[in-house]
């Protein structure tokens, strides 16, 4: 397929799921044993397993990964990192409501890449034969997933006596 959009689109998703499982990997480090730890532990699993779909299409789509993409957001994380030990030294609630934010946004980014997908295979029957659907299920389960721990990061952020 020669379709320099999409190539950058899916190449930026891709990306994209590279930084967060290097979020969620330093999650499960900074929290073992915990909730926390077992979310991280799940949703890097799942991020993994919807990887492994984006990268099975562009194969199939003969759209190759872009070494750079992944290199610049392998930066970009390490650049968060930063930035969250600059705003919260003591890795407490500021850091983990970011946290849990940054995850949440990229979720509804890649709810928001297989809802595209599925509109734009109508009109395009190359990108034909994957289950959009479930793959957009998939990420509203996992936003729903991180929502509760976002929300109590929130509470002990802004909670009077902080």
């Amino acid at each position: 397929m020669d379709n320099p959009q999409l190539a950058t689109y899916l190449n930026d998703h891709l990306a994209g799921s590279e930084a967060a499982i290097e979020l969620l990997d330093h999650l499960e480090t900074e929290h073992p044993g915990t909730q926390i730890a077992m979310l991280a532990a799940g949703l890097r699993n799942d991020i993994v397993a919807d990887r492994r779909e984006l990268e099975a299409l562009m194969a199939r789509l003969g759209i190759g990964q872009s070494a750079a993409r992944k290199a610049t957001a392998w930066l970009a994380e390490k650049a968060i990192q930063l930035k969250l030990r600059l705003d919260d030294p003591s890795k407490g609630s500021l850091r983990l409501l970011e946290i849990f934010e940054a995850l949440s946004l990229g979720i509804e980014g890649k709810r928001l890449l297989w809802r595209s997908l599925k509109t734009a295979a109508v009109y395009n029957t190359e990108l034909q034969g994957t289950d959009y659907q479930t793959l957009e299920r998939r990420a509203d389960e996992q936003r729903l997933g991180v929502e509760p721990f976002r929300m109590g990061a929130a509470k002990g952020t802004f909670a009077p006596g902080k």
